[in-house]
């Protein structure tokens, strides 16, 4: 499989005709029906169905067409970026972050950073914290803002602050009847919802290690993959979830209590490569001690 055979796909998924889609590519239509038919062979399944007019996909095709604008959508990102640099148009700054920052004070921290550098193109990522890791060593972005400590001598890492933890209740639960912080040895007869699933470790064993060390062992445990599914389940009282608190702005239709206990908490933690003293990076480092990131 290549890009010319993606862009083949894609351009004969759009027009619904191989007559039309060979047109668009300037080629003759027996070899764009070759590379489809290759492409299905590797695949082992029929992306198209021809025997319709027009063509049609079939399940699998459409799944693959929209797996096949992402992916060339992306090269062409990376093509202009890539260009830019060359050409000195402007600099880049690529900034990991886990889904939970985006409720504190990471879009605050964008603004300000944009406001200070206008001709900065900063790119930003949704990765887990684990994840981010390897992204920093390789150079796939430059800043890391995640909840997992880590002891790499390659990453400098600051915990930036200590955010206060909340549990999501169902509306209708008892534990709603009230808005005190909430012991943790409340939630021992409690089914637990915890996120992500994988990859690990995460925050969900961070959740799972806190209520360990305030001697609490769930009735039940279920894992699912992002906070939204999680707090999903929790209006449909489906159980209860442990988030940092400044989630709490994701959904109106479920109860939220802060957790009590010294350990209750999620640290909010800046990460760069060990030595990196680019100016864009301490421009961020500086903007974020400034704010509630």
């Amino acid at each position: 499989m290549d890009m010319r055979q993606l862009r083949y796909f894609v351009a004969v998924a759009k027009e619904r005709n191989f007559t039309r889609a060979a047109e668009q590519l300037h080629i003759a239509q027996p070899p764009l029906s070759r590379q489809i038919q290759a492409l299905e062979e590797e695949l082992g399944v029929e992306l198209l169905a021809r025997a319709t007019r027009p063509v049609k996909l079939t399940e699998a095709g459409r799944v693959f067409y929209e797996q096949a604008l992402q992916i060339l959508g992306r090269v062409e990102q990376m093509r202009n970026v890539t260009r830019r640099i060359g050409l000195n148009q402007n600099r880049v700054l690529s900034i990991g972050f886990v889904a939970s920052t985006l409720y504190g004070g990471l879009p605050t921290l964008i603004r300000k950073l944009r406001l200070h550098e206008p001709d900065l193109d900063i790119q930003l990522l949704e990765m887990m914290s684990i994840e981010q890791f390897p992204a920093l060593k390789e150079g796939r972005i430059d800043i890391g803002f995640g909840r997992l400590r880590q002891s790499d001598p390659g990453i400098a890492s600051f915990v930036l602050r200590e955010e206060h933890l909340a549990v999501a209740i169902a509306e209708g639960s008892p534990l709603a009847s009230v808005a005190d912080p909430l012991p943790p040895i409340a939630l021992v007869n409690e089914k637990l919802i915890v996120y992500p699933k994988e990859p690990r470790p995460s925050f969900a064993d961070q959740v799972l290690g806190m209520l360990l060390e305030h001697g609490v062992e769930p009735a039940e445990v279920q894992e699912v993959r992002e906070i939204q599914t999680a707090l999903g389940l929790v209006a449909a009282e489906a159980g209860v979830c442990i988030v940092p608190y400044s989630a709490r702005k994701l959904r109106s239709d479920v109860h939220y209590r802060l957790l009590d206990g010294e350990r209750a908490v999620s640290p909010v933690i800046l990460a760069h490569r060990a030595n990196d003293t680019s100016p864009g990076i301490q421009l961020v480092k500086t903007l974020a001690e400034e704010i509630d990131t």
